[in-house]
């Protein structure tokens, strides 16, 4: 892997695609999720790629596996904040399905970078 910083990395990549995805879909939330609903989703979003950054520059492989797993959980509770916003009928059964797949192969990518940084600390 010859990379110059965390924007070099796929998952990263993908998982900042993701939180605009999540920023331009709460836009149609009702008003008064403002600071419920639509925070707790964006702020999940954020931390995705937030942790990814903030792992990268720790420059410690444990470390960084640490918090690619933070944001693995990141990305598990932008899922259920999805599922309560279809719930809540504030998006159809499609865009659920849709975003499920979008976090279901940013989870792989998660994983596949999180075997590379511990194979890569056993060496």
């Amino acid at each position: 892997m010859n990379l110059r910083d965390f924007t070099d990395l796929d998952v990263y990549k993908e998982s900042r695609i993701f939180r605009n995805e999540m920023f331009e879909l709460t836009r149609n939330f009702p008003k008064d999720e403002k600071y419920i609903l639509t925070d707790q989703l964006v702020r999940a979003s954020r931390s995705i790629a937030a942790n990814i950054a903030e792992g990268y520059g720790r420059f410690h492989y444990q470390e960084n596996i640490q918090y690619c797993r933070i944001a693995r959980g990141s990305l598990s509770e932008c899922y259920e904040h999805l599922i309560c916003a279809y719930d809540c009928k504030y998006i159809d059964e499609e865009t659920l399905k849709k975003y499920k797949t979008k976090i279901d192969r940013i989870g792989q990518m998660l994983n596949g970078y999180i075997r590379y940084l511990q194979k890569r600390k056993n060496e």
